[in-house]
């Protein structure tokens, strides 16, 4: 049904992205990552944009937080660690595939059920541990598996099919799709197939950012507010030990932070402060200095951002240089007011 509150969908075109962060080695600016960037202030205004933030594009995993509010909207009743693991992208530690496996067990099912694809393990530690001991590719291990299991047991507390839980006509994923478009505030371009198998809808990147102003100001109580304080008090079971998604929840006090493959990145704060990025070469090592740059624009103190800064170039094993933010998303500086001067009495 059409909803004429809902905005236009994002236009479907070659986004006119611009240089976001530069590599520079010895002084010298060695590459230049293009990419998108918007700041929303608390009121929901666009405090910076750099490149296209209205074009259509692929939101990846930053969207699982969307998804899992969906999801409550829908009467899944998971909360505290098993909630954010229905917003994961995991790193398959034994914590994340417990976590689940007690998803699937509330569900009365197990891994046989779930329909996204046999991976190995996300996090290179547990991959390599992993195929040290010979162990092949599961849906378990699969970086989704927490979403999709939280899908599937869904499905069960409303008697919805099983067998086809991806199909977008799906009534679970038609219920997703009403909530993307409700807390990005406007209709999808385009549904495709995400790399786990799952629905994937084209939105803009100031709608992404808006969706996660939306979570983290709702009223307590509320599946928003129930999603955020799940994923911000169990960072590393949305994401991983050592992760830098974790790491940036952890470093500044109620921000929600969820990464996505292709280099994006969506944070927002509890006053409703949000940036959302996209690398348009999918970096990971321009992500997060991007980001932290956006969020010193949106007003975060630089010094709980410290080792967000970028990632060293490395020369002869030793630092020569770094991934820098451009210049254009440099802190703007607060005018200090001048004093007229004092006229003496005549």
């Amino acid at each position: 049904m059409y909803d004429s509150t809902l905005a236009d969908a994002p236009a479907i075109r070659e986004p006119l992205h611009a240089p976001v962060a530069h590599l520079v080695r010895g002084g010298v600016t060695e590459g230049i990552h293009y990419g998108s960037v918007v700041v929303l202030g608390e009121r929901g205004e666009v405090r910076l944009q750099l490149g296209d933030i209205e074009a259509a594009f692929y939101p990846r995993s930053a969207l699982k937080p969307v998804q899992a509010v969906a999801m409550v909207r829908a009467g899944l009743p998971l909360d505290g660690e098993l909630l954010s693991l229905a917003a994961a992208s995991h790193s398959g530690e034994d914590h994340h595939l417990d976590a689940a496996r007690r998803i699937l067990a509330l569900a009365g099912l197990t891994e046989d059920d779930l329909r996204n694809v046999p991976d190995l393990p996300y996090g290179a530690a547990q991959r390599d541990a992993w195929i040290r001991a010979g162990r092949p590719a599961s849906r378990l291990a699969q970086n989704c598996s927490g979403k999709h299991a939280a899908m599937l047991y869904t499905c069960t507390l409303n008697g919805w099919s099983l067998h086809d839980y991806l199909d977008p006509a799906h009534p679970l994923q038609q219920a997703i799709a009403e909530i993307v478009e409700d807390l990005t505030g406007q209709r999808t371009s385009r549904v495709t197939v995400d790399g786990c198998g799952a629905p994937l809808f084209a939105v803009s990147l100031h709608g992404l950012a808006r969706a996660a102003a939306r979570i983290t100001t709702a009223a307590p109580g509320t599946p928003e507010a129930r999603v955020a304080d799940a994923m911000r008090d169990h960072a590393e079971t949305a994401s991983g030990t050592g992760r830098d998604v974790a790491a940036l929840m952890r470093a500044v006090p109620g921000l929600l932070a969820k990464d996505g493959f292709e280099g994006v990145e969506v944070a927002a704060l509890p006053d409703g402060r949000a940036v959302a990025v996209k690398i348009s070469d999918g970096a990971n090592r321009a992500r997060i200095p991007v980001t932290a740059a956006a969020l010193v624009r949106a007003g975060v103190d630089p010094a709980l951002l410290t080792e967000f800064a970028g990632e060293p170039l490395l020369g002869g094993g030793a630092p020569v240089g770094a991934v820098r933010p451009a210049r254009t998303l440099d802190p703007v500086p607060v005018p200090v007011p001048v004093p007229a001067p004092v006229r003496a009495c005549a």
